[in-house]
This record gives structure tokens, C-alpha cells and sequence, in this order.
């Protein structure tokens, strides 16, 4: 571990409200009688996240499902032993069925998508259309709408000079280019959710 790192790490903890202090030749310390609060769930509510990993499973990309799951095995590692047993019943106990034609999650672009709308940073995507013709585009990510059984990513595309949507498992590959949005005056996803060819 680096100098750098120790004083990063530091740093994020006093960014927490965690009081660090320093004494020579001591050194760094937390200051005596603070504890971190403890992280406890309810049966009620790890049961509702162990559903929602079904939900992932059937509906979200590998990225998300791998988030995910490393986040809810943090959840199942500070429940009480009896809550894990219960958890680990009820797990064996749900079941999600779609047909196989619905699903379609091999890719793994939704964490780095939602990633690049957060910061509004332009990406480069590496995109397949529906006629299996391929082209490069610069866009800038607005926002994510799951239709027709399809993550689909709404964006300004500056190839076409207008927004598109782009299937989100059509997408090859994605590129953040560290390059904020040059279109200051987006339009809402509220607003284009109007376009949409599906009914609501």
C-alpha cells in the first residue's frame, strides 16, 4: 500500500464524519469512544432484496447482476444466523420463469452506461443495428428505459445530430471519453418517454 493511499483513505474517512486524529510517534488513530453504527437488517427487508435479485437476474445485464450480488452478500453477512437460515429457505423457495426468447442479458453495459449519465460524460459505443450493419457513434447518454423486453439507451447522437435509441444489447462495445456534454439543454426523460412506440 502507497503513502498516497493511506492518506486518501484518510481522507474519505474524515469526509464520513469519522474523527481521525494524529499523535507522534503514534501516528494516525481513530479517537478513542467512537464506534461505526452498526449495519443491521430486517427478515422483512432482506427478504425483499433477495426477490429483487430475481428481478436483476431476469431483467438487468451482468454488470448489475454482479453489483448486485456482491452487494447482497454483504447484506447476508452481517444478518443473524437465523435471518441467514431463513434467507437461504426462502431463496430455494422463489422462483422467476420467463421464456427464453425474452431474455436477453448477455452484455454487460448497464453499469458503465449508468456510470457515464451520472457524470454526463459523452461515451463512444461500437453499435449493431437490426440489420446487422455496424457503426462507431459519439453520444451522450440521458437515460435508460427498459420496453419490450429491452434495455434501451436514449441519447444525443452527434453522428445523427438528433437523440436515438440504442438497444442497449446491439451495443459492441462502450468508451467513456473522459469529455463532458458539448448539448447543454437536454431534453427530459420524462418528455421523450412520449415517443416511444409502445403504449402505456
Amino acid at each position: 500500500m502507497s503513502v498516497r493511499t493511506v492518506y486518501r483513505d484518510i481522507k474519505a474517512l474524515l469526509e464520513q464524519g469519522v474523527p481521525i486524529s494524529f499523535e507522534q510517534p503514534k501516528g494516525y488513530f481513530i479517537v478513542q469512544g467512537y464506534f461505526l453504527p452498526p449495519v443491521s437488517f430486517s427478515s422483512d427487508e432482506a427478504n425483499a432484496l433477495l426477490i429483487m435479485e430475481r428481478l436483476v437476474s431476469s431483467f438487468a445485464d451482468k454488470s448489475i447482476l454482479t453489483n448486485y450480488t456482491t452487494a447482497l452478500n454483504k447484506v447476508k453477512a452481517v444478518l443473524k444466523n437465523s435471518q441467514k437460515e431463513k434467507l437461504e429457505l426462502l431463496n430455494e423457495s422463489i422462483k422467476f420463469q420467463l421464456r427464453h426468447e425474452m431474455l436477453n442479458d448477455e452484455f454487460d453495459h448497464l453499469s458503465a452506461l449508468q456510470n457515464a449519465i451520472s457524470i454526463q460524460c459523452m461515451i463512444e459505443i461500437d453499435y449493431q443495428n437490426q440489420n446487422s450493419e455496424s457503426s462507431k457513434r459519439e453520444v451522450e447518454p440521458i437515460g435508460l428505459i427498459f420496453y419490450a423486453f429491452n434495455w434501451h439507451l436514449i441519447g444525443w447522437c452527434h453522428l445523427r445530430n438528433e437523440y436515438r435509441d440504442f438497444r442497449v444489447s446491439r451495443i459492441i462495445a462502450v468508451r467513456c471519453l473522459d469529455t463532458p456534454f458539448r448539448k447543454k439543454d437536454h431534453m427530459k426523460m420524462s418528455e421523450y418517454m412520449k415517443f416511444l412506440p409502445v403504449d402505456y
